[in-house]
Order: structure tokens, then C-alpha cells, then sequence
């Protein structure tokens, strides 16, 4: 896979996601996927098989009230795809939390997603605000 197919391939997983085709975004992804998120963040753990990413959005989404998840840059080289990003977050006053996510590609489709978050507290707080929200 080049290094433009390789790019292409997580920028369409995003726009399948986003659009909320997850029929499409699973053809994108291997049936071992794995995703790790950081103990440090209230969706800590480990998401496992072909449904990972969609129960991972579900948790986030709902857990911190995500308004955008707006896409920064990209970058890739051998089995890898960087993913800049940053959340935007629905409770006014809330830092945006920024991340980059290393997507591993294996025979044209993502295998491992892990997340590294420049200030999880931001994350924290998200998740704060949004469950005193709920309440």
C-alpha cells in the first residue's frame, strides 16, 4: 500500500464515521482490530474486533459531548497513519482536547488505533461537565 492509499484509507474511515456509515467504516478495518485507550481518560481500556470503533464512538460521544471532531493534518510512513485532531467539546468554557492517533495499516486495512492525548484533563472535564448535564 502507498503511502497515498494508506492516507486515503483513514481519511475515508473518518468520513464514513463522521457520516455515520459504519457498515463502510467496518470494511475498512480488520476483524482483530484493537484500539488502546490511556488509563489517564474516562474511555480508558482496550476496544477489540471489527465493532470496536463503533462501541468506542458511542462511549466518547456520549461520555463528553463531542460538538466537532475537527481534522488537522496528517501524516504517514511505513505501516503508519498520524492523525492530528482535536475535540470540540458542546459545554461552553471547555478547552478543545488535541490528540494525534496512530492508525497501523496491515494488508490495506487498520489494525491497532491508539490515541495520545497532549492534556487528558481536558478530556476529564469534558466528561465532568457532561454527567453533571445529565443530571
Amino acid at each position: 500500500m502507498t503511502n497515498e492509499d494508506a492516507a486515503k484509507l483513514v481519511s475515508d474511515l473518518f468520513a464514513a464515521t463522521g457520516s455515520g456509515d459504519w457498515d463502510r467504516a467496518e470494511s475498512m478495518l480488520t476483524d482483530d482490530l484493537v484500539i488502546y485507550e490511556a488509563d489517564c481518560v474516562p474511555m480508558a481500556g482496550e476496544y477489540r474486533g471489527k465493532t470496536a470503533l463503533r462501541e468506542l464512538y458511542n462511549d466518547v460521544f456520549t461520555s463528553l459531548d463531542i460538538a466537532e471532531l475537527e481534522q488537522l493534518g496528517q501524516t504517514v510512513g511505513g505501516d503508519y497513519v498520524i492523525n492530528i485532531a482535536r475535540m470540540h467539546f458542546a459545554q461552553p468554557g471547555l478547552k478543545p482536547a488535541e490528540l494525534c492517533e496512530r492508525f497501523t495499516i496491515r494488508d490495506g486495512k487498520v489494525s491497532e488505533i491508539k490515541p495520545y492525548y497532549f492534556d487528558p484533563t481536558a478530556l476529564t472535564a469534558a466528561a465532568d461537565a457532561t454527567k453533571k448535564a445529565g443530571n
